[in-house]
């Protein structure tokens, strides 16, 4: 008889589970185990890999998604280990996972049950790995958003149990699903997950069981492992939402049926995630609207002061108000939604001038019909006249300060790190550096001593140790953090992403062949595909005049506001700085032949495809060398939109002027 029998069951996250396969391998050293995949209808190649890759694992192939505690049930019934332990395929543990859960099951016989602290991708504790039972008192905390309000507070937070210290073992109601330990003798006892719970909510009954049975559930921490939450899910088409609710529902039925006050919270709780949900998808459509509606009637109160102030106009009728202040601005809105001006992804100020301009000449066209609303023409000229100034304001804020509505990324999403300064990070370092399908600015490595700093490895710098990592994230703003499995022990790895915990940092980890990267968020391939990108925004006709009138709108100012100054002084001075060089170029922008930003000029014809030379670009505020010119230009003929350019700008003037213009 084994130790330990592993059971994963497996969703369309084969990269999750080779990760994880590795982890597993590294942490089954000193006890004896064997490994039970149920995979569940995976279309993603897990099947393939798993019998290419790891042929000692007992596969179970299902022809369908039977779900989570039905799959679980299949590999329970063919386990043979003294000790059962179901986890996650997106899970990764640490090398004492295994060691420390065993050690702590053979000095506790009363434990039937038993969890570890279970952190998220950016090392904050999973709340899920320690909770209690839904009774009605906890499910309305929950749900009220009290136990969020009073994390530390014994009676509002109950449910997730944070005013625990995360840093201490004790016996709790139940634990996450993601990674149980169970005793044979137990789930002899009780039998495996109760079939009626497609997904969600059988931890939980299991849970409920185990305790009715006499055994205890403890949350143990004295280890710990790295859960990257819901990405099965997220691969499939299921309503979580739904799913969730249902199942908390039956866990209410089966267990408390005589509560009716958790069965009416759980349903207002269903109506209220859902509303929420709803306007979360949706808020760049919904806030907007908000926002227009009371800008528009603002601007019409305000029209009608204005004239008053400057005309003997007595102003509204006063009984015509309740027309005034809704039936114009619901048309307005109407028009704005048929002409797409709120979606979900951007912010847009052209659409929105088109649609106040159509609202105009709509509204006054229909006051011929309607003679006893025709009170001043003046008044609706005022009254568009102001809107249009609010909301082209209410947007360009919203865009420039808030980076809201832009669809482009930014000019730099990523600045990245390795952590490690062997071959293999190495490795990582340099397939970072030529990857075209994502720009990043590349910081540099990470070594074990503080005395490895400002070493150079091949062209890259190590710019921190792992002694004062938290420090070094925050010094370089550092938002994506990837370490490599071959060179770090996965324990190593967790208590840095423990350590390094930052509102804004991803971690990532390496496939043991170095061609993706797992994060908490996406799987990104390192190897590029050469596939010819059909959509570029620089080729896109609308977008091509707005970058003309873009051009034009600048650098006709600066032609006859600045120009003549540097051209003389120019002449005075041999020596020409960047700012100058770009000034004195102003008019072969004029003249068609360059652009104000695009890629850098080039004695290829690439440029043909990606759009007009730039004076400035991506390239120059990044300092960037050949070799990553070309990505960089690819990357910007991709994203390029109005607000892309004017950030670019204003980085380049910044550059320019810390360089003594």
């Amino acid at each position: 008889m084994p130790d330990l029998s592993i059971i994963i069951v497996n969703y369309n996250v084969k990269e999750f589970l080779q990760n994880l396969l590795h982890s597993i391998e590294k942490a089954s050293t000193k006890i004896t185990s064997e490994i039970i995949i149920v995979d569940n209808a995976s279309e993603d190649g897990s099947v393939e890999l798993i019998k290419q890759k790891f042929p000692n694992v007992k596969l179970v192939e299902n022809k369908t998604n039977y779900g989570f505690g039905k799959a679980n049930n299949q590999a329970l019934k063919i386990s043979q280990g003294e000790f059962v332990l179901l986890i996650n395929p997106d899970t990764i543990v640490s090398e004492d996972t295994f060691d420390e859960l065993i050690k702590f099951f053979r000095s506790k016989p009363e434990a039937g049950l038993a969890g570890c602290k279970i952190l998220n991708p950016d090392g904050t504790l999973q709340l899920a790995c320690r909770r209690s039972f839904p009774g009605p008192w906890t499910s309305f905390c929950k749900v009220t958003g009290l136990s969020n309000l009073f994390p530390g507070n014994k009676i509002f937070a109950r449910y997730n149990l944070t005013y625990l210290d995360e840093n201490k073992t004790y016996e709790v109601d139940a634990i996450s699903g993601s990674f149980m330990m169970i005793r044979r003798e137990v789930y002899e006892k009780v039998g495996g997950f109760d079939e009626q719970f497609f997904m969600y909510g059988e931890d939980l009954d299991l849970c409920y069981r185990i305790k009715e049975s006499g055994f205890k559930v403890f949350y143990v921490h004295s280890t710990q492992l790295i859960h990257y939450k819901g990405e099965s899910t997220r691969r499939s088409n299921l309503d979580e939402t739904k799913l969730f609710y249902y199942a908390i529902n039956l866990f209410v039925k089966k267990h408390l049926s005589s509560s009716i006050i958790v069965g009416l919270i759980l349903r207002i709780a269903i109506a209220f995630r859902k509303f929420f949900a709803f306007i979360g998808k949706r808020k760049l459509v919904v806030f907007p609207i908000l926002i227009d509606t009371i800008l528009f009637n603002l601007s019409v109160f305000a029209a009608e002061k204005i004239y008053m102030e400057f005309t003997d106009w007595v102003g509204f009728d006063p009984s015509a108000y309740y027309i005034i202040y809704s039936v114009p601005v619901l048309i307005h809105i109407l028009i704005a939604l048929s002409l797409r001006v709120y979606r979900k992804d951007s912010l847009s100020v052209l659409r929105n001038l088109a649609a106040i301009l159509v609202s105009f000449i709509f509204l006054s066209s229909i006051t011929f019909f309607f003679k006893q609303f025709a009170f001043s023409r003046a008044v609706v000229i005022i009254s568009f006249s102001l809107f249009f100034i609010a909301t082209v304001v209410f947007r360009v804020v919203v865009k420039l300060f808030f980076k809201v509505g832009i669809k482009a990324e930014g000019v730099i999403s990523k600045r990245s790190l390795v952590v490690g300064t062997e071959v293999e990070a190495v490795k990582i370092a340099k397939k970072l550096k030529v990857q075209k399908n994502e720009v990043r600015s590349f910081i540099g490595l990470i070594g074990k001593l503080n005395s490895d700093i400002g070493r150079k490895i091949e062209g890259f710098e190590v710019v921190g140790s792992v002694q004062n990592f938290r420090k070094t994230l925050n010094e370089f703003k550092v938002n994506e953090v990837i370490f490599s499995s071959k060179e770090l022990g996965y324990g190593e790895m967790m208590s840095l992403v423990s350590a390094g915990q930052t509102d804004s940092a991803e971690f990532k980890i390496t496939g043991t062949d170095l061609n993706f990267l797992v994060g908490k968020t996406s799987v990104s391939m390192l190897d590029d595909i050469p596939l010819i990108e059909v959509h570029y925004n620089i080729s896109n006709p609308g977008l091509i005049f707005i970058k003309t009138l873009f051009d034009y709108s600048i650098t006709l100012p600066v032609l006859f506001l600045l120009y003549p100054f540097i051209y003389f002084s120019s002449k005075l001075s041999k020596k020409n700085s960047d700012f100058r060089i770009f000034i004195l170029k102003i008019p072969s922008v004029l003249r068609g032949k360059y652009s104000l930003v695009g890629p850098k000029e080039s004695g290829s014809n690439q440029n043909i495809f990606l759009g007009k030379t730039g004076l400035t670009g991506l390239w120059y505020i990044q300092d960037a060398d050949e070799s990553e010119e070309e990505k960089l230009n690819f990357y910007y003929a991709k994203n390029q939109n109005i607000w892309l350019d004017l950030e670019i700008l204003g980085k380049t003037i910044n550059k320019m002027w810390g360089r003594k213009i």
